[in-house]
């Protein structure tokens, strides 16, 4: 998957996110891994909803931020690039 404003990521079949009460915080559980992404990524991971696309989710955050939509694009870009390169994210089908 090519990640461009225009993509509709979700979570791959197998990957979860959710709230581990003994951590006291959000994982990202993939086969046979736990991985404990920063409060920013599990606001751009609870928006993987292959429902929105890249674009949508960079207005909700630039929005809640008061960020230039710009400089939020490049860096949501760039961490759904990485997720879906290790094959946990991928394109909705629409």
């Amino acid at each position: 998957m090519a990640v461009s404003l225009e993509s509709v990521p979700k979570l791959a079949r197998g990957v979860k996110l959710r709230f581990d009460e003994t951590r006291g915080r959000w994982v990202l559980l993939v086969p046979e891994r736990v991985l404990a992404p920063d409060e920013i990524a599990v606001e751009v991971l609870q928006l993987c909803d292959g429902e929105r696309s890249v674009s949508g989710m960079v207005d909700v955050l630039a929005a809640k931020y008061a960020a230039p939509a710009e400089e939020i694009g490049t860096d949501v870009i760039d961490m759904l690039q990485d997720l879906a390169d290790s094959g946990f994210l991928i394109e909705a089908r629409r």
